[in-house]
């Protein structure tokens, strides 16, 4: 069975002395809660859970799956038990609002532990996981008397939430929806219609779920514009708020899938079920994407967590496993071979493995900053600061280590080589895992529209200057720094060209909009690896400045700086690939015609 440790010594190095999270708690409303100590046991107990509850599980839950029976869905056996510890544990309402019955902590406590949780058991994981998603939307548009009966039970843990989108003729085209929703006698509404792909649809582990469905109205206008947002509870709550008769929504189907196989993904069929609308008529699609963009964050985690998963793992059978000789000569002449870590090309998969990790970690805690001032600050010229580079990064969290985390569980069943491709070691489990986080929650495509389109060019580039000028600040801060020249120049070159790229398909797109989604992935790959090695320039930063005080860990900041190196030197250059592909522009995409595609095997 694979293991898995969280890699507490990377967090705290990135919470403590990268990002100065004490400092930053301490400006928080709630900070005099978040005390080192309290910091410390929740990384310590979320660790323990991560290990000794959900990771037993993950490879019989990914065995097992789920089962549909007599209309109701089962989760694989023992995920009905460890769903019941994470809510005694208070973990669901880790970050909630107080009011709503829940600790009041800054979001980023929650994205630690997440990350945990997704290296040991995604498929569990993404129960508790929708319904963050579903709290904030009810927290941000629901009535009071919403968040008193439903808002209040999803930060308890006691019910889940979902959110249903796609329907079997449309998935990114949300427009095109057909559910609908008709008003009934009692002021409330009935929906009628089909989701599929819904994640958590329905199974065993909470008492009720808790399903926001998007609709249209009778009078709906056409498209994107007219739709609306409702909530439809699984069972109808009784007066004293607690489930009730079942309600007109049912599991038509468990859809057989690649991955996440102890998830529930589920086709939901509504037959008049009794829905309650969320927010204003024909403004669902706003109110959903407060879910939605909490749901993106949490899938670049995904990524992130079977990164490590896999890493951990892949380093383990390294070290093990005997293989020929060195080149250079033997390193173990007592035994029959050389350990493989001693290969040249096995230490590349594993440092790209590595800094994967690493500089995904350093991103998703940057960001998680970001949410903490924005969801825990009032307005103010902080708070407008990090709205804007969360807006900005938020697709580049979702796509880039989604992508960067399928590369590393490749990576990870390379290491093991033909052992990688049998199910036993868990390793293949790992890839067919993250494939999914490629494609929900928005594909990379769409992320890379998103950021290109609308998140850069949109307001004339206005989000990214915020953004590059502290890189240009931090590198000419450290311009004059011999130490840190090797990370700087590079860095100072690539954060310059960005902005020239982005000028340069503006200005093609002026004349063609086909310029922005041709260039739109390699863009967001190359912000991606731009954004790491910022944040990988200040790790080295950081780490020299820890070595200057002679530390009795000295070896945790020489690989520190080490990865970084290799960060620099073998992945950094794929953005010259990316910014080629950028400048090529569309032509090469779009000038075959349709019908010349198949010409070698259609008659």
């Amino acid at each position: 069975m694979p293991d898995y440790q969280a890699p507490l010594r990377d967090m705290r190095f990135v919470m403590d002395e990268l990002f100065d999270y004490p400092a930053h708690y301490a400006r928080l409303p709630a900070g005099d809660d978040v005390s080192p100590d309290v910091v410390s046991a929740i990384l310590d107990e979320g660790a323990r859970f991560a290990r000794e509850v959900l990771l037993p599980l993950n490879q019989s839950g990914d065995k097992q799956g789920c089962r549909l029976q007599d209309g109701d869905v089962k989760a694989p056996d023992g995920f009905r038990d460890a769903y019941r510890q994470y809510v005694d544990g208070g973990w669901p309402g880790l970050a909630a609002e107080p009011e709503h019955g829940g600790q009041g902590l800054p979001p980023s406590l929650s994205m630690l532990l997440s990350e945990m949780i997704c290296a040991a058991n995604l498929s569990w994981g993404m129960y508790p996981g929708l319904s963050h998603g579903a709290a904030d939307a009810l927290r941000h548009h629901g009535t009071p008397e919403q968040q008193r009966v439903y808002l209040t039970k999803l930060v308890e843990g006691s019910w889940t939430g979902t959110m249903c989108l796609t329907e079997p003729h449309c998935g990114t085209d949300l427009g095109l929806i057909k559910t609908k929703a008709t008003p009934d006698e009692q002021g409330g509404y009935r929906i009628s219609g089909t989701k599929i792909f819904i994640s958590a649809g329905d199974h065993d582990l909470s008492d009720n779920i808790v399903h926001l469905v998007l609709a249209k109205l009778p009078d709906a206008p056409e498209g994107s514009k007219g739709i609306s947002l409702f909530l439809v509870p699984k069972f109808l709550p009784d007066a004293a708020g607690e489930p009730g008769q079942r309600n007109g929504v049912t599991c038509g189907s468990l859809e057989h899938k690649m991955g996440i196989h102890g998830n529930a993904t589920c086709v939901m069929n509504f037959d008049g079920a009794t829905g309650y609308l969320i927010g204003a008529p024909n403004k669902g699609l706003a109110c959903m994407f407060t879910m939605m963009n909490a749901a993106r964050i949490g899938v670049g985690i995904q990524g992130l967590g079977l990164a490590e998963a896999s890493f951990q793992n892949a380093l383990s059978y390294a070290r093990d496993r005997l293989q020929m000789r060195a080149l250079s000569g033997p390193k173990a002449p007592e035994k029959a071979a050389d350990p493989i870590i001693v290969h040249p090309d096995v230490r590349r998969m594993l440092l790209t493995q590595k800094a994967i990790a690493e500089g995904g970690r350093m991103l998703v805690l940057y960001t998680a900053q970001l949410i903490d001032v924005v969801e825990q600050t009032s307005a103010g010229e902080e708070r407008e600061r990090a709205e804007t580079l969360l807006g900005l990064l938020t697709p580049i969290v979702k796509a880039f280590l989604t992508e960067l985390g399928f590369e590393a569980t490749n990576e990870g069943v390379q290491v093991f080589g033909g052992h990688g491709f049998i199910h036993e070691w868990g390793m293949e489990q790992l890839v067919r895992d993250a494939r999914i986080t490629r494609l929900y929650e928005g594909t990379t495509g769409i992320q890379a529209l998103d950021l290109l389109g609308r998140k850069v060019l949109m307001n004339q580039g206005e989000s990214l200057k915020v953004f590059t000028k502290e890189i240009y600040l931090f590198c000419k801060a450290e311009a004059d720094n011999e130490d840190m020249a090797a990370f700087v120049a590079p860095l100072a070159k690539l954060n310059s060209q960005w902005g020239e790229l982005t000028m340069a398909i503006g200005m093609k797109a002026i004349n063609d909009r086909e310029e922005v989604g041709a260039a739109s992935v390699d863009y967001l790959m190359y912000s991606g690896y731009v954004t790491l090695a910022y944040l990988f320039a200040k790790a080295v930063k950081a780490s020299r400045q820890a070595l200057a005080q002679s530390p009795t860990d000295a070896a945790f900041y020489e690989a520190k700086i080490h990865t970084a190196r290799f960060y620099f030197e073998r992945l950094l250059p794929r953005t010259r690939a990316h910014a080629a592909q950028m400048q090529s522009g569309a032509e090469s995409l779009m000038g075959l015609d349709e019908g010349a595609f198949g010409l070698g095997f259609e008659r």
